[in-house]
């Protein structure tokens, strides 16, 4: 039964159960098992959580839609009470700490009928677009193990595209999201700012560019976990629009004619070349959606060139809340964070970020403002849809991004710019956008392709990745290491 429950994804899993053709406590059984025999592989899953859950699966009243569907955790963002919390870094995991509380996030997907099964490995404090923390050691890619999961949702993407569980938590602050699903075969969709609360811990994080959400192998998961997760909470300092219906109502709904833009190559402002295994995929997309009578057009956002202003305004943002975290993690543990409890790449982040004024992240804020409204005029100005590629090449092999003795620093941090140059613009601008796995390298390698819609309209991404689900299906596809 393991290995058949593994192909399922969560919807068709919660109607086994509410058919009574199978019980909640044999779905959780079962990916237990499927953790046990394939995790070894692929490091994915960190800390097990198994007896817990068993005892939540064997209890009663477990409500929900998702009732008894196995999940597994983002070590990252989000606490759940009395488990370990570490980020991955070394510095919480040598203390032991534990979290005292259970974020909205988890409190949501718990009334919603999940049971968690542990934490999934990620790279310390989500800084990395590869999952190849020294505190846990890398997670692998199961379409080829000595490939990268991305960063920083890796070992969630890992475990969900080895069928160990059907959905996970992932989260995204420049592609975190994204880039695991497209390097792992996966949809990843990062909803709109306001989405979904990051509450009770944050109001916002990196100045509203994270979010969280889950990475899936079938479009209607995402959406059907987003109506369970979406809305906000007490305290939130914005939400984003109520959705015009169900985002699960939107899986299927017709698609009206679309203006289209298309990205098939680096913007003009940012270095190096784009792989042609990404450019075959976002070709193939656009002849795809122009034979369903879409207008599709190369085009996208002329702010989307402005390559050099748009990275040092994130890394602002991102090295002042690097600088913050330690501090904070200094005065949570009681034992101050040094540069021997967290990585190199940490350290000189933080580093930087002490060395920025107040006022110099208030300008940043501000640019980051005017930013996005120049990009929102492009879809006001009559586009609908905007397709890029999610990452500039096909997945890595582990070490492309781990800079080891005597290596050039520079030329890594290059890769690593080059990678986010199609997702983390729309962190800063808070549009929602999805990874959908549309193209597959004659090596086996996954190819994601991004669709980013205008503000707050997940509703046309999950109509059109519903509709490319139908028209160049992945279904079939499973990778070499699979449960």
């Amino acid at each position: 039964m393991s290995d058949e429950l593994a192909r399922l994804d969560a919807i068709a899993q919660a109607e086994l159960v509410s058919r009574g053709e199978v019980a909640q406590h044999q779905l959780v059984d079962a990916a237990i098992e499927r953790i046990d025999r394939v995790n070894s592989e692929l490091n994915a899953v960190i800390t097990p959580l198994f007896e817990r859950a068993s005892e939540r699966a064997h209890g009663e009243g477990l409500g929900g839609p998702f009732r008894g569907v196995p999940v597994l955790m983002k070590d990252l963002d989000v606490c759940t009470a009395g488990d370990p919390f570490h980020c991955g870094m070394k510095h919480l995991k040598d203390l032991g700490y534990t979290a005292d509380h259970d974020g909205y996030f988890y409190k949501k997907l718990c009334d919603s009928g999940f049971i968690s099964l542990g934490k999934t490995n990620t790279p310390e404090l989500g800084l990395m677009i590869t999952t190849e923390p020294v505190a846990y050691g890398p997670s692998r890619n199961p379409w080829n193990t000595d490939h990268s999961t991305g960063g920083s949702s890796g070992g969630s993407a890992a475990a969900v595209a080895a069928g160990l569980v059907p959905v996970a938590h992932a989260s995204d602050g420049g592609g975190s999201i994204r880039i695991p699903a497209s390097e792992c075969g996966l949809v990843g969709l990062k909803p709109s700012r306001g989405r979904i609360s990051l509450g009770p811990d944050y109001g916002e994080y990196w100045n509203g560019a994270v979010t969280s959400h889950v990475v899936s192998r079938t479009v209607r998961d995402s959406a059907a976990v987003l109506d369970e997760l979406a809305g906000p909470m007490p305290g939130d300092p914005y939400t984003a629009p109520a959705p015009r219906r169900a985002f699960a109502e939107e899986v299927g709904a017709p698609v009206e004619p679309l203006r289209i833009g298309l990205m098939r190559a680096i913007p003009a402002g940012g270095s190096g070349r784009l792989h042609h295994e990404c450019v075959t995929a976002v070709e193939n997309v656009g002849r795809a959606l122009e034979a369903e009578g879409h207008h599709v057009e190369i085009a996208h956002p002329e702010p989307l060139n402005h390559t050099d202003e748009l990275t040092a305004n994130f890394q602002t943002v991102v090295a002042s809340w690097v600088a913050s975290s330690l501090d904070e993690w200094s005065r949570v543990t009681g034992v101050d964070v040094g540069s021997s409890g967290v990585e190199v790449g940490t350290w000189l982040l933080a580093e930087l970020g002490r060395n920025i004024s107040a006022a110099e992240y208030v300008t940043t804020v501000k640019w980051i403002s005017a930013y996005t409204r120049r990009m929102a005029a492009w879809w006001h100005s009559g586009y609908d849809l905007l397709i890029t590629p999610t990452i500039a090449e096909p997945p890595p092999e582990l070490g492309y991004f781990t800079p080891g003795e005597g290596d050039d620093t520079g030329e890594v941090l290059m890769r690593t710019l080059r990678m986010i140059t199609f997702t983390m613009p729309f962190n800063l601008t808070a549009q929602p956008a999805i990874s959908l796995p549309l193209h597959w390298t004659p090596e086996g390698l996954p190819v994601g392709v991004q669709l980013v819609a205008g503000m707050w309209d997940e509703g046309l991404l999950l109509r059109v990745a519903a509709e490319l689900e139908q028209l160049m299906p992945w279904a079939d596809k499973v990778p070499p290491v699979h449960a």
